[in-house]
């Protein structure tokens, strides 16, 4: 049978739709190669919602093409996902020797449509098209780790699309409108999950806190959203919950006492705030002040007073003037976010930033993206050293990335901690005490060698 790479380009969501292919796959009879230079396929999942990432995905594909091609002419090369649904039969015209395009609603017929480009029955192969209940067309996406052994934590996509439109974004045209699983759908892939030893889940969409808005009504004053994290926290075996990624404006009064009532929900929040100017955010379309934002990291931070706040910040918008980026600076020196993820503007085309005024020079967008990543960097390296011999819930997902000698684990508030241990423990909620820290980690030993 043949073998398949695919390289992952984005977002959990897109790690999350690599999985499930390559589980689809594996399936029919493919074994996963470790590279593209042994592999029969090779698909490459893109993300549209930078530049940068699809200009990596082209420069990857042409560098395939290139090396390829001449050694191994049969060779299946294909692009999927976001940045495949926006440009489609135009990624053929720039890179010819591409067989494959799919797009975001066709990942559940990646199998069939390769079988017929590796029989010969088709030579080129574009699918962009909508189709309905997609979202839920893939269930099995867990694959074995090396050496056979299963993952303890596990991406849960419960909804596909966004009916956001904000100015900046793209993610509306290549991921469509919303559409929302059931939440008894959502319910039994968790079940099987925790079967199969998984001990966290992530709930996935593009909007995760707009699911269920027009399927689900409100039911106790809870959002349908709230009522699927009730049902997945009822899940036996599943011990933690984590979703990604929110909107500020979904976080309601329900969500946030969700947090106080459900142990199992990790009092771990992602609220991207973008922009701390209440002009760039009007500009945006994002439906919120600064003011309220504020409002709402209190008001989560009053539920669990040990709550990780996260944020998205975009640096550079169209118009974004000086006294604009000192509103951001200020913000995060007020709320104190535990860590962000900071973005240089983008353009993307088809969206209604692309064309506004005063576009942002690009060495003042380096400059300010420089200052807010060193205000970052001067907050988390103190809250990280606060925690320093202090006692952690972690989960051990397994071992350390950088030292296989090493295990690692997450905190509740989803830090990352290393400590030594071995196999055995992977798998484990257990407590450490944190014994040193640096910039992005936690190092640890477990707490029983500690006692108080």
């Amino acid at each position: 049978m043949p073998s398949v790479y695919i390289k992952t380009y984005g977002c959990q969501m897109n790690e999350r739709d690599s999985e499930a292919v390559a589980a689809q796959l594996v399936a029919k009879g493919y074994t996963l190669a470790t590279g593209e230079g042994s592999a029969d396929v090779v698909l490459i999942n893109t993300c549209s919602v930078r530049d940068t990432a699809e200009q990596k995905a082209l420069g990857k594909m042409e560098t395939l093409a290139g090396t390829l091609r001449d050694r191994r002419p049969a060779v299946v090369l294909g692009f999927m996902g976001c940045m495949a649904q926006s440009r489609g039969r135009e990624l053929m015209d720039r890179v010819p020797d591409v067989d494959l395009v799919l797009g975001t609603q066709k990942f559940h017929r990646a199998g069939e449509l390769l079988e017929e480009l590796l029989s010969g029955r088709r030579s080129k192969v574009v699918e962009t098209a909508a189709e309905p209940r997609s979202e839920a067309s893939i269930r099995e996406h867990l694959m074995p780790e090396s050496g056979g052994a299963r993952s303890v934590s596990a991406f849960v996509s419960i909804m596909q699309g966004c009916n956001q439109h904000c100015t900046f974004c793209i993610v509306p045209h290549t991921r469509g409108a919303e559409r929302s699983r059931t939440i008894e759908e959502v319910v039994d892939e968790c079940r099987e999950l925790a079967a199969r030893g998984v001990k966290e889940v992530t709930l996935l969409g593009q909007i995760v806190t707009s699911y269920g808005r027009r399927e689900i009504p409100a039911r106790d004053g809870r959002s349908g959203f709230v009522q699927l994290l009730d049902a997945v926290h009822a899940v036996e075996g599943i011990e933690r919950i984590r979703f990604t990624s929110p909107h500020p404006k979904g976080y309601g009064p329900d969500l946030v006492e969700a947090f106080a009532r459900l142990p199992k929900l990790m009092e771990s929040a992602h609220v991207p705030v973008q922009s701390g100017s209440d002009r760039v955010l009007r500009l945006m379309h994002r439906g919120y002040t600064r003011s309220r934002f504020v409002e709402l990291a209190t008001q989560l931070r009053a539920a669990q007073p040990g709550m990780g706040l996260t944020t998205d910040i975009i640096v550079g918008f169209p118009g974004e003037s000086e006294e604009d980026f000192a509103e951001t600076l200020s913000l995060y020196r007020e709320v104190e976010f535990d860590n962000a993820f900071i973005f240089k503007y983008s353009p993307r085309r088809d969206t209604p930033a692309a064309t506004m005024p005063c576009p942002v020079p690009a060495e003042v967008i380096d400059e300010r993206h420089a200052r807010l990543l060193s205000l970052c960097d001067e907050v988390r390296k103190r809250k990280l050293g606060a925690m320093v011999g202090r006692r952690v819930e972690i989960l051990v997902e397994g071992a350390s990335r950088r030292n296989h000698s090493r295990m690692q684990g997450r905190t509740r508030c989803n830090n990352i901690v290393v400590f030594e241990g071995s196999p055995r423990h992977k798998g484990q909620v257990m407590d450490v005490r944190v014994t040193a820290a640096t910039l992005t980690t936690l190092y640890a030993d477990p707490a029983i060698h500690n006692p108080d």
